[in-house]
């Protein structure tokens, strides 16, 4: 089965959709959810096949603050895992050399409790649950 990419972006309030690989294939949807949809049954009509066969890679494309929007948020995930990495690291650290669970909590601005979680756990759940 073959998969088609499938180009799209905003004109007005429609999205205008194209796919490379087949000329003559361009449709329009009303929404990006829609888009997949609307191109796989403009392919499936074009080369009379059942559009239930067609596979889409839909790739809209991004004015620049959502590509750095996307990329700002990429590298805060990356950060955040950085951090609770180190954070662990240090909890074990400061624990086996015998800290109090208070004051290692002082000292990286984490409650007790959240130390002793980190510390029977052996790592730090993600911060953020936001995708």
């Amino acid at each position: 089965m073959t998969t088609y990419s499938v180009v799209c972006r905003r004109v007005g309030n429609w999205w205008a959709i194209s796919v490379p690989e087949i000329k003559g294939v361009h449709t329009q949807a009303r929404r990006l959810d829609q888009v997949a949809a609307m191109a796989r049954d403009a392919i499936a009509l074009l080369l009379e096949i059942d559009p239930a066969t067609v596979h889409v890679d839909v790739r809209p494309e991004l004015p620049s603050t959502v590509i750095q929007a996307i990329d700002a948020r990429q590298a805060a995930r990356e950060a955040d895992e950085k951090a609770d990495q180190a954070t662990v690291r240090a909890v074990r650290a400061l624990l086996g050399d015998g800290y109090t669970v208070r004051d290692a909590g002082a000292l990286l601005g984490l409650s007790p409790q959240r130390i002793s979680q980190i510390a029977t756990r052996g790592s730090a759940p993600p911060t953020s649950t936001a995708a």
